[in-house]
């Protein structure tokens, strides 16, 4: 049963190690949540989902203006993506 759990926690492990990680500065210096998805509907962005991640990003899941869902994540104090996903 320990060999079990040892091998699962090393499956599972890179997995956890590969978050994304957008950003070190302080929150008082990150843009305004409801400024940059604002600024995000007027690039033709439907927000579906806007969280911050535990990697200090502003994340989005939703449809580009072609209208493919997306999953971005964003630095959010230069507002530039940091990864993008798009199906």
């Amino acid at each position: 049963m320990r060999h079990l759990l040892l091998v699962s926690l090393l499956v599972i492990s890179p997995a956890v190690l590969a978050r994304t990680e957008c950003s070190t500065a302080e929150k008082n210096q990150w843009q305004d949540q409801n400024n940059f998805q604002e600024e995000l509907k007027k690039q033709g962005y439907e927000i579906k989902e806007f969280k911050v991640t535990k990697g200090n990003c502003y994340e989005i899941y939703g449809k580009n203006k072609d209208g493919k869902k997306v999953e971005i994540y964003f630095d959010p104090v230069t507002g530039k993506k940091v990864k993008e996903e798009i199906d």
